[in-house]
């Protein structure tokens, strides 16, 4: 498998969960916005929507997508937490928070937009504390992780909420700061960061 990442960007999670499972993998590097890869190749041959994470599992054939992504790395694991059965509740819970979690993902996408004024940058900051807000609510209180043990929620969440680290005050969110120093300590995530160039 290879992956296709940017450094820090959503593309992280895959990138933390791929090195979870100790599955073999390549990584390459996307400059995303002259859309080519580290190697040289158009990144839009790969993905024709530009948008990283993606995931080549054989020559030719590329899943896009972070939530799709971790679901068919999990589902390729040794990890029961990773792969609930297919028509469980536990299955639907993990893609219950995939898909939350890549709202609070979209919820980020306006501070991308350099054209913001201060209040419309405001209220964005405003619209992603809410939605954090609703990720610690989900969180058990004996946490740190959000379906009880370790998935790829919880290595989305890290990526995505880490982002906020420069504006968000996470004494308002204890169970999230608990989730991202957890997260951020396993070897797996550390190895992540260190080849993105992030550690």
């Amino acid at each position: 498998m290879k992956l296709y990442y940017a450094p820090g960007a959503c593309s992280l999670a895959s990138h933390i969960v791929l090195h979870e499972i100790g599955a073999p993998f390549e990584i390459e590097k996307v400059d995303l916005r002259a859309k080519t890869t580290a190697s040289g190749d158009n990144f839009l041959d790969i993905n024709p929507r530009g948008a990283v994470p993606a995931l080549e599992v054989e020559p030719g054939v590329v899943i896009t997508q972070g939530p799709a992504i971790l679901q068919f790395i999990g589902d390729r694991s040794d990890i029961a937490a990773f792969k609930p059965a297919a028509g469980s509740v536990e299955r639907a819970r993990l893609q219950e928070v995939l898909g939350f979690i890549g709202d609070v993902h979209k919820a980020f996408g306006g501070l991308f937009n350099p054209n913001l004024s201060d209040e419309e940058k405001g209220a964005v900051i405003g619209e992603i504390t809410r939605r954090v807000g609703q990720l610690e609510a989900m969180l058990p209180e004996n946490g740190p992780f959000i379906l009880g043990e370790f998935t790829q929620a919880d290595a989305y969440a890290f990526t995505v909420v880490g982002w906020g680290r420069q504006f968000l005050d996470f004494s308002q969110f204890p169970k999230i700061a608990a989730l991202l120093e957890a997260v951020g300590a396993r070897p797996a995530t550390q190895a992540a960061l260190k080849a993105e160039g992030l550690a």
